[in-house]
């Protein structure tokens, strides 16, 4: 066995390893943080390695996970199927030392300030930027290799933006042209595209096959950062397979490896490439047991394609004798039945002509075709099984578009679909198939956040904590770890578990590098230290940050968190006065706006006796008062919004004059506008009432539907009176009262206004309304309620529909194509 095999078969003892086989993923010598493989298969029993880029290390054994019914189980008093106990008894988590050292990276800000250690990213480069961090590449002799112009450009647009993926492609492209075989210049652009996206199974295989050009051992150590990387994804599996099998002739080594990768994807829907190229390979063994085996552990479980291996099965049972299909452990139990009944019988304790035969003596007695039908038998109710799942799942497995990676967004109904069926998934209520689904699923659904907040809340329900650390490092530094909702929701999860400082170091992280000013963060983060009893750190966290803000030049987070710091005194602390001095501050940093003085507003109303309702005023006043010297750009409905809700403040708690001399001011400013608005809107109903008039009248020349069809069939019975048979269908005439110049309801609408001075009275009839009339000019934001208004010039009939004629309603039909 060659070096590279050993890379593949070692087996190891131990499972620990450090954040050096964490970081295995993107380290340039891949070779050297291989986590060894265990004896796992072949009879022999051992330990799958874990791997904190795909939670491999479940809180299960795996004959409960992915090889359960098929080792160590006995179907209807056979012996055991399966070819070893596959013992993946992770539930010490041996490698807990991977997840604490991960999940240790938020407590590495000290201060607010990033330790080197805090950004080293599970991939072995900084978590932030892979490309930006990449070094010159070196060759044999220590010199810097000479790069080409393009692929200089290429790297300074992937140092600037790491996430922009075409540049990525084209770098790749690039430097695989010039390369000339350098394997320098492949390794640093492959280490560090990978260091980013970990989950392109494609880029994996790429780079494996530029190693084996010169080192089967070095293409091995890339596979396995590989399925490190990208564990649950069966094509990633197969290309290592078929690599293996390209290199290696010891069939245990190679089975070994398809035993890996089917204890990781053996159960995924479309895993059915894996299986394929197992049985072909066994068929080329010739290994007839082995692929009765396999076939017997697919039909427990609902994959794709599942009737082909079932007939496949059956053909091959029914070419082979079942001496040959039988395991070694199912044809010794066999022969043990038969040779103890066959000595209980010779020992007189059983009669062979017993009509109550026990089982053990009618398994004895079966023929070889007896036997091969209730072998047969066994695994088609495994498969009647599968398919009965299968039928449930159908439906989510079709309706997923991309089962693996792409940068480009999903589109909704998919993502919709993975939450439904993680959804069935868990009220099934197996955990296995819980945590393998969702790990698909982050295969796909990589740069959604939502779903990595899911799984680790999931696996905190389910009470593995360590799963749920494990899928919250994964997102924190590697898949969305430059989105602040998985931070602010990982500072979360830290405070709920009492790490509080993680919870601090992840605020501090928004704040300083994912998005500073970020408003969510400074809030949450003081909140947080509010229950934790640090009145004075959550004042200090509002104070540094508008602090920051001021410093800036149009701020668009200055004014609320200005709001938000008076409330959280007023509210949390219960300083009055402290509150209304911030607030008294924020007018000479900050430009008036519709979210602050709502802000204001919202905070007086709130606020202890007596109200400073002159100094709102004020300040609502040169919000929404035109002013020639410092013109206001702000929109004059959100001007209108503002007047409006100093209105309802003002009616709460505001004196008669006040409301008065507000009233008056919101008239003179907005009315005119509302007139002119509803002014259009009626001429635009004026326009399409004239537009349907025309439509509806029909063409003069032309004969009426009616005598087309009298003439077409002249001995048919005329159903219609004589008007409707000689007439055309047409819309009665209107006839409005001259002085009725608009609908009455527009009339009522603006005779509020006739209460005040000539100067904002509209030229309208004078009209009796009710007091809450006024309201009607507050914009819709405060909506009062009103009877329905009628469309403008809507047609009323004035002649009386004779008795006759309205029988004839329902022929009316053949005039339905106008409308």
């Amino acid at each position: 066995m060659g070096d590279s095999e050993m890379l593949i078969a070692q087996t190891s003892n131990t499972m620990g390893y450090s954040t050096a086989g964490r970081n295995s993923i993107a380290n340039v010598d891949g070779a050297s943080n291989i986590i060894q493989e265990a004896n796992a298969f072949s009879g022999v029993t051992g330990e799958f390695p874990a791997s904190t880029t795909s939670a491999n290390a479940l809180n299960m054994d795996l004959n409960a996970t992915t090889q359960g019914p098929y080792v160590n189980k006995t179907y209807e008093g056979k012996p055991t199927v399966g070819m070893a106990n596959i013992n993946q008894d992770v539930a010490n988590f041996e490698n807990a030392g991977v997840v604490s050292s991960g999940a240790s990276a938020y407590d590495s800000f000290v201060n607010g300030s990033i330790t080197s250690e805090a950004v080293s990213a599970e991939n072995g480069n900084s978590s932030h930027d892979a490309g930006a961090n990449a070094v010159e590449p070196l060759s044999e002799d220590g010199s810097v290799l000479a790069m080409s112009a393009e692929e200089d450009r290429l790297w300074s647009i992937v140092r600037t933006n790491s996430l922009d993926f075409d540049a990525w492609v084209a770098l790749i492209e690039e430097t695989e042209k010039v390369t000339e075989g350098n394997l320098v210049k492949i390794r640093r652009v492959y280490d560090a595209f990978l260091a980013e996206f970990p989950l392109c199974y494609g880029y994996w295989k790429k780079y494996a096959e530029h190693e084996a050009t010169s080192s089967t051992e070095k293409a091995v150590g890339v596979y396995e950062r590989a399925v490190l990387g990208v564990t649950y994804s069966v094509d990633i599996w197969l290309h290592y397979c078929r690599f293996a099998i390209s290199k290696y002739e010891d069939p245990e080594v190679i089975r070994r490896l398809f035993e890996r990768g089917l204890a990781y994807v053996g159960t995924d829907y479309l895993s059915y490439s894996l299986w394929d190229e197992y049985i072909e390979y066994e068929y080329r063994q010739q290994d007839w047991c082995r692929i009765a085996m396999i076939y017997t552990r697919i039909f427990e479980s609902p994959i794709l394609y599942l009737d082909k291996y079932y007939n496949s099965f059956k053909e091959l049972a029914a070419n082979r004798p079942l001496a040959e299909l039988r395991t070694a452990e199912e044809a010794a139990s066999a022969a043990s039945i038969v040779s103890e009944v066959v000595d209980q019988v010779n020992e007189g304790e059983v009669r062979p002509d017993t009509s109550g035969q026990s089982p053990k003596l009618v398994s004895a007695g079966l023929t070889e075709a007896e036997e091969l039908e209730k072998y047969i038998a066994i695994r088609e109710e495994m498969y009647k099984k599968a398919k009965e799942f299968d039928s449930k799942i159908v439906g989510f497995e079709t309706a997923i578009g991309r089962p693996y990676f792409h940068v480009k967004p999903l589109n909704v109904g998919e993502l919709e679909n993975w939450h439904n069926y993680l959804n069935f998934i868990e009220r099934e209520g197996d955990f296995s198939k819980v945590v393998k689904l969702y790990e698909r699923c982050l295969i796909a659904c990589a740069n959604y956040p939502e779903h990595w907040i899911r799984y680790v809340k999931s696996m905190e329900a389910h009470g593995s904590l360590d799963l749920a650390e494990n899928a919250l490092i994964r997102a924190t530094q590697v898949f969305v770890k430059r989105q602040p909702e998985i931070h602010l929701f990982a500072a979360w999860f830290k405070e709920h578990n009492d790490d509080i400082l993680a919870a601090r170091a992840a605020y501090q992280l928004v704040h300083t590098e994912i998005s500073p000013g970020l408003l969510e963060a400074i809030i949450k983060h003081a909140n947080m230290e509010r229950r934790l009893g640090n009145l004075d750190d959550a004042l200090a966290v509002y104070e540094q940050a508008i602090a920051i803000e001021k410093g800036k030049e149009h701020s668009q987070a200055l004014p609320v968190l200005f709001a938000q710091y008076a409330r959280f005194l007023y509210l949390a602390t219960g300083k009055v006065e402290k509150a209304r001095e911030v607030l008294d501050e924020a007018p000479e940093h900050v430009q008036l706006s519709k979210p602050f003085l709502e802000s204001l507003i919202l905070m007086e109303t709130v606020m202890p006796l007596p109200k400073r309702i002159d100094h709102l005023d004020a300040l609502v006043e040169k919000f929404i008062v035109p002013n020639t010297d410092s013109p206001n750009t702000t929109s004059i409905a959100e001007r209108e919004d503002v007047s409006t809700i100093f209105l309802e403040f003002l009616d709460l708690v505001g004196d008669a004059q006040a409301i008065k001399k507000a009233h008056d001011r919101h008239l003179k400013i907005f009315l005119h506008n509302r007139l002119a608005s509803q002014l259009k809107k009626r001429q635009a109903e004026d326009v399409l009432a004239s537009d349907k008039s025309k439509l509806m009248k029909p063409d003069a020349s032309a004969p009426s539907s009616v005598q087309s069809l009298m003439g077409a069939y002249p001995g048919v019975q005329n159903q219609w009176t004589a008007g409707y048979g000689v007439q055309p269908q047409t819309w009665p005439h209107v006839t409005q009262a001259p002085a009725q110049q608009w609908n009455p309801a527009y009339a009522q609408q603006t005779a509020a206004y006739g209460g005040y001075p000539a100067s904002y009275a509209t030229p309208q009839v004078s009209t009796s309304v009710a007091p809450t009339a006024s309201y009607g000019a507050y914009p819709p934001t405060y909506p009062v309620q009103a009877a329905p208004q009628q469309s403008y010039a809507q047609p009323v009939a004035t002649a009386t529909t004779a008795p006759s004629q309205q029988a004839a309603s329902v022929p009316q039909a053949y005039y339905g194509t106008y409308y």
